[in-house]
């Protein structure tokens, strides 16, 4: 019977030996395959622009302090690594500031660290040294992190080397966490043994006798649950991944994917997430006070969360620091001087210090054009884009002190108006800001891409444009009269005019520059409302467009995206490009994936473009947007169009000037009447924007095929300078009127036989000297005809001296 027990134990033994080996095999191969692998799904990074500073730059100093604080620099008497600053007294108009620069890996270039002098004179950088004095040409901060792109676990984490983690951050886990870690081989019987004593004394569980290899296998590998049978698992496999690697594979692991936090839905996982979430600084300037902090954390990140519970945070950061002290790590004097600093974190809870959702979203939906979501979410792409943070600054402040002017005015509007914004550079197509909402750092609905409102007048200049190809010119005459068009239902449409007057005939850039909708209406009868549909396609609106009259007058549902497009072929001289966010994607090994260049398609010839221009300028001058130059100064040569829809419920604002483009919406979300137009409220905003922008003035040279000509402007003849009512305007080439007013012929000029008998250079009646005209536009004037007595005698003169 004996016998027979013992062979029976003994197959049985060898049973659970192969099963065993089988097992420790299985786990050997689950070990390898992960830690081996791909570690963890990163997602995607999105950086806003750099900001390049070079000796002679205009920039405020404020404008650097502001970027600086967004970088998360920390501004103090003495800058002694990187990320620091020392912001010098103002002396006069000179100002200097001392910039421990971070560096950073650019697709195209490494940027140092360096140690740099600026020197401001007024709003100007003047020079910029390096410590050993000398003169650097250009150098680029960091870009500020804009947001991600997250896994479908939420957890996000930043990548650290272990040559990486600030001194005593691995003392300090090592001490707090597992005293033994470099002696044993995964698991520790001396820590199982105390904790199991330690816990029978208490009567309850109070301290885990897991290795710091264990605490990876864990959260790397199993869950959090505490079961027997997960820690049956626990063990082996901390066993066999201490046979298989390092401590410094190991370690470098651990910082990499211990929980620290959670930011909303976003688990924070890894040392370097966590010095951003909680101090917004890279884990290489945390300094002694604030790698213990995080060192305490470990034990439990919900119990000692600093924010909700800052005493008790307190006290177990100061007992790390003690245990470092009795180690020995650290000195006493040390230790009182660490014990003695605030925790120094944070008040908000925001992972990132950009927070454009907005932007973050036109980001997201051009990427996807092109890549898969699973890609975006887990392979760590680098994504650079065009978002300028102090364009966006600017835009909020002026939509907030906007909104609170107006609010302040119609009181019973408070809480209930609405805005967005997009802000591009005209000569690129890139998008610097984009606002979606009033509550531009919240995510929502985002008004700038979604929201689908009637354009108002913002619609005219396609239509006009669109005329102008089919041989109107500025100087045609429109009848601005009532007008019933009977529609395909049965019903009549009746356009009028906003101040319910008629105007009788006007020239086409009045009719434009007041906003005037009789004559409009008309005009797009007369060319029809196909040839319009095609020209804002052209221009670059994608959305279906009602076929009806009504387009006329802006009854199109498009978004401030939509119109910022067709106002950027506009000021791009009829060239579509592309409104962009992104310039450049790489891998996280910063190899180029994709750039996104500069593409333009000409839609528009230049020469009615030049015209529109021209007249777009006209609104901003004499028009519905004369209150611009209230504010700018005249020289700006700004142009753009205002846009209130049927029923006042909507207020837009679309302008240029050389290098900014903007377009504003305000508005209710219940479609409520508004107590402003488009001059009364967009057009507030779009100032205030370039009041603090302080843009290039808008430039126009004429093209070859242009000509300026001097047209009185109530009969649409050919006119003189110095002629009453009469007005210099662009006319393409063979377009503009040969029949002459009396008082151009009576001005006619003539030059001595030696020169020709031939009309004065540039033209009669016309400046002719190719000057830049007060609508910043490069005139070229157009020969004024000779009357035909006049012309016959001139024939007869040259016949006599030949």
């Amino acid at each position: 019977m004996l016998s027979r027990t013992l062979v029976f134990l003994l197959k049985l033994s060898l049973v659970v030996m192969v099963l065993g080996s089988f097992g420790l095999v299985w786990l050997d191969a689950q070990v390898r395959e992960k830690f081996e692998g791909k570690r963890w799904a990163l997602p995607a990074r999105v950086y806003a622009r750099p900001l390049e500073l070079y000796p002679g730059q205009q920039l405020a100093p404020e404008t650097l302090k502001r970027e600086l604080q967004g970088l998360g620099y920390r501004f103090v008497r003495k800058a002694e690594q990187s990320g620091m600053v020392v912001w010098g007294a103002k002396k006069a108009r000179n100002h200097q500031v001392r910039l421990h620069s971070r560096g950073f890996e650019f697709p195209d270039s490494i940027e140092p660290p360096r140690d740099l002098l600026l020197n401001f004179t007024g709003n100007t950088l003047n020079s910029i040294r390096n410590r050993q004095g000398k003169v650097l040409p250009l150098i680029r901060l960091e870009p500020m992190l804009v947001g991600g792109i997250y896994p479908n676990n939420n957890e996000d984490r930043d990548l650290i080397r272990l040559p990486q983690a600030p001194e005593y951050l691995i003392q300090a886990l090592v001490q707090v966490e597992d005293r033994d870690f470099f002696g044993h081989f995964g698991v520790s019987p001396k820590g199982i043994a105390r904790a199991m004593w330690v816990n029978l004394k208490a009567g309850r569980f109070v301290q885990g006798g897991s290795t710091l290899t264990q605490q990876l296998i864990k959260n790397f590998y199993l869950t959090s649950e505490r079961s027997l049978s997960r820690k049956l698992l626990e063990l082996p496999m901390a066993v066999l991944l201490e046979l298989r690697y390092s401590k410094d594979e190991i370690l470098e692991a651990y910082l990499n994917e211990v929980y620290l936090g959670q930011s909303g839905k976003r688990a924070v996982h890894g040392f370097g997430l966590a010095a951003q979430y909680y101090f917004g600084l890279p884990i290489d300037e945390l300094q002694l006070h604030q790698v213990a902090l995080l060192a305490g954390l470990v034990k439990g990140p919900s119990y000692y969360d600093p924010r909700r519970n800052p005493e008790r945070a307190l006290k177990r950061r100061n007992l790390v620091l003690k245990i470092l002290a009795d180690q020995q790590v650290i000195t006493r004097a040390q230790m009182i001087k660490a014990q003695a600093r605030p925790l120094d974190v944070l008040k908000r809870r925001s992972l990132h210090k950009g927070n454009f959702p907005a932007y973050l979203d036109l980001v997201k939906r051009q990427l996807r054009e092109e890549y898969p979501q699973e890609i975006l979410s887990s392979e760590g792409l680098r994504v650079f884009t065009a978002l300028d943070p102090q364009a966006q600054y600017r835009a909020e402040q002026a939509v907030n002190s906007t909104l609170a002017t107006l609010e302040k005015r119609y009181p019973e509007q408070k809480g209930q108006l609405q805005a967005s914004m997009v802000v591009s550079n005209p000569q690129t197509g890139e998008v610097m800001a984009l606002i979606g909402g009033r509550n531009a750092r919240y995510r929502g609905f985002n008004r700038a891409l979604d929201m689908r409102r009637p354009v108002g007048s913002l619609v005219k200049p396609p239509l006009y444009l669109a005329a102008l190809e089919q041989g109107y010119t500025l100087a045609s005459l429109l009848e601005d009269e009532p007008l019933r068009v009977p529609q395909a239902d049965g019903s009549i449409w009746q356009p009028q005019n906003f101040d319910r007057t008629s105007h009788g005939l006007v020239p086409l850039h009045h009719s434009l520059a007041r906003s005037y909708n009789q004559s409009t209406a008309r005009l797009g009868l007369d060319i029809g409302v196909d040839r319009v549909i095609d020209m804002l396609q052209r221009l670059g609106v994608r959305s279906e467009l009602p076929a009806y009259p009504s387009l006329f007058l802006g009854a199109a549902n498009l978004s401030p995206v939509d119109m910022a497009q067709v106002y950027q072929t506009i000021a791009a001289n009829g060239f579509r490009t592309p409104l962009r966010a992104i310039r450049l994607v790489t891998d996280a090994e910063n190899q180029e994936l994709s750039r996104y260049p500069y593409e333009v398609e000409q839609q528009v010839a230049s020469g009615q473009i030049h015209l529109i221009q021209y007249a777009l300028q006209e609104v901003a001058r004499r028009g519905t947007a004369r209150s611009i130059y209230q504010q700018l100064p005249y020289k700006l040569n700004a142009a753009g169009k205002t846009g209130t829809s049927n029923g006042q419920r909507d207020s837009w604002f679309a302008g240029f000037t050389g290098n900014r483009l903007a377009v504003v919406w305000l508005g209710r979300d219940d479609n409520g009447k508004l107590p402003v137009t488009g001059s009364s409220g967009a057009l507030k905003a779009w100032i205030a924007l370039m009041k603090q922008v302080q843009p290039q003035p808008f430039q126009a040279p004429a093209p070859d095929d242009v000509n300026y000509v001097w047209i009185d402007l109530a009969s649409g003849l050919r006119s003189a300078e110095g002629c009453e009512g009469a007005q210099q305007l662009p006319f393409v080439a063979g377009t503009s009127p040969r029949q002459m007013t009396r008082c151009a012929q009576e001005q006619t000029a003539w030059l001595p036989p030696e020169n020709g008998w031939g009309r004065a250079e540039g033209g009669y009646g016309a400046t002719g000297d190719g000057r830049p005209d007060d609508s910043g536009t490069q005139r070229r004037a157009e020969p004024v005809p000779l009357p035909e007595p006049v012309r016959k005698l001139e024939s007869w003169i040259r016949g006599w001296f030949d």
